[in-house]
């Protein structure tokens, strides 16, 4: 990640120049995509309907600013994330070699707690796939008989509304055949083929993390998540021909209020839980710069210099990172729309709530009035490789943090050999953390939910560490204007907001 005057690079000025530099943005992006928005943003639809539809937009919005700010000073001066945070004043922690400010610690606390984060996500990759492909004779049983579970509850929920007495005694007829194939299934023992399947995953995320680059991870985030939005999107519009499951103006008028703040302590408390981690968390905010570093954004830049030159050049790439920053912004908010209209539109009128093992499946659920018996297919081969994605990249991600941490803390230092080693070794450990943490604890949703609480609970701080470096930048030339400033108060009030509502309201639950 150093900058060399032989890297130095001008930037591209025109439309085809800066889109052919994108990239880093595909990779937040295919990110977040799998946790934030498939499984916290369902989640908070199928708990609470339409009514937090505003502060959901809201929150992938105002939060950009923030990721935008700190990737143009890590970009402007040729520093990472972790080694800015740790100049932010305060206090700070000796502990031996290790000497790092509170902010740092903070994030190391938040991304201990992330794996959990990580743990739920493989996870559900791993109930995805045993949805799709048992391994186990009861894995086998147990598909058929919540197959035609599923298939009963949505036909009870089209029973409700249909008048017509020839097409309600074939609703009823539908609903008593499946009653009879699941006869006395017990639902109550679970099997344990999402548990073989998540190991089975992590092994071969280890292999590919060891042995993948940039490009590799660049190109397989585009692809997944794109293929999975289609599908979803189509889904969503299809929805609109069916009265039964039509969203209403009315219906998203009310998501767009301010009614969300007479919803009750527990649906405010969700909602805010999902603002920590729908669009770009604490996490994403901090581990954005490292993948615009590995691009090659700071390096063409080069070495900080005084004069009109290094600054136009500086403008020029800070300007494909605004363009890069803001278009994912544009994928990732409409895939969070399009998520947590569906979880709200049919899970939540079926009263379903997708967790613990039979968090995927329900999920699938929300297909199903528009693909029939084929919603689950169509759903599971989506959720695989999405979920799949977020899990690698954000992988990827945490093992460049997490070598940079031991840099920046004085544990070691690296260069960019040992840094690339470092980072090929935790590629090997931090897989396994993860999948150790669902075998312990397999509730997929709660666990990406309380990873969003935390990453809730930091996001104040990296608000306060973004504005104490932009008033702290001495080049007056990079800097942008008062809109700007007015959206990164903004962003570090709804933190500082958020952060205490959660502290006094969720930390005391928690910790008794």
């Amino acid at each position: 990640m150093s900058s060399t005057g032989r890297e130095v690079r001008e930037p591209p000025r025109d439309a085809r120049g800066i889109f052919r530099m994108l990239g880093p943005g595909l990779i937040l992006a295919g990110g977040i995509v799998g946790s934030g928005e498939l499984i916290a943003a369902t989640h908070t639809g199928a708990k609470a309907g339409f009514i937090f539809l505003g502060l959901i937009i809201f929150g992938c919005i105002v939060k950009c600013f923030t990721q935008v700010e700190m990737a143009r000073h890590a970009i402007a001066q040729g520093e990472t994330t972790l080694s800015l945070l740790n100049r932010v004043p305060g206090p700070r922690v000796t502990i031996g070699k290790i000497k790092i400010n509170w902010i740092v610690l903070m994030w190391g606390v938040t991304m201990l707690v992330g794996l959990g984060q990580l743990g739920g996500i493989v996870g559900g990759v791993g109930q995805a796939m045993a949805t799709t492909v048992p391994i186990t004779e009861h894995g086998r049983a147990y598909n058929r008989a919540a197959d035609l579970n599923a298939t009963s509850l949505v036909v009870v929920q089209q029973l409700k509304r249909e008048t017509d007495a020839a097409k309600r005694a074939e609703l009823e007829a539908k609903v008593a055949e499946c009653q009879a194939a699941i006869g006395s299934f017990d639902f109550s023992r679970k099997p344990y083929d999402d548990r073989l399947w998540a190991v089975i995953l992590a092994g071969m995320t280890m292999i590919v993390l060891t042995r993948g680059g940039f490009g590799f991870i660049e190109g397989f985030a585009a692809v997944l998540v794109a293929l999975f939005t289609l599908v979803t999107v189509i889904n969503l519009f299809a929805l609109q021909s069916q009265p039964d499951w039509s969203i209403s103006g009315a219906e998203v008028q009310s998501g767009l209020g301010f009614g969300f703040l007479s919803s009750g302590s527990a649906k405010l408390g969700l909602a805010l839980s999902t603002f920590g981690i729908i669009g770009v968390g604490a996490s994403e905010i901090v581990g954005y710069p490292y993948w615009c570093l590995e691009k090659g954004y700071g390096r063409w830049t080069g070495p900080r210099r005084e004069g009109d030159t290094w600054r136009e050049r500086a403008r020029g790439w800070l300007r494909v990172m605004q363009w890069d920053a803001w278009l994912s912004m544009v994928v990732y908010t409409f895939c969070t729309i399009v998520f947590y209209l569906l979880g709200a539109a049919v899970l939540s009128r079926l009263g379903l709530v997708p967790e613990k093992q039979d968090l995927i499946r329900t999920l699938s659920v929300m297909y199903a009035p528009v693909f029939g018996g084929h919603a689950q297919w169509i759903f599971l081969l989506g959720a695989v490789a999405v979920l799949y994605s977020t899990f690698f990249i954000s992988n990827a991600t945490k093992c460049r943090l997490f070598a940079d941490v031991a840099d920046v803390a004085g544990v070691v230092k690296l260069d960019d050999a040992r840094r690339a080693c470092w980072v090929r070794r935790l590629g090997y450990v931090l897989p396994g953390l993860c999948v150790l943490v669902y075998l312990v604890w397999p509730n997929p949703g709660k666990l990406v939910i309380y990873s969003g609480l935390f990453q809730s609970l930091l996001l104040p701080a990296l608000g306060f560490a973004v504005l104490w470096l932009r008033y702290r930048e001495k080049d007056a030339a990079l800097l942008s204007g008062r809109v700007w400033d007015v959206m990164l108060w903004l962003s570090f009030l709804s933190f500082v907001g958020i952060g205490l509502y959660l502290a006094i309201t969720k930390l005391g639950k928690i910790f008794g």
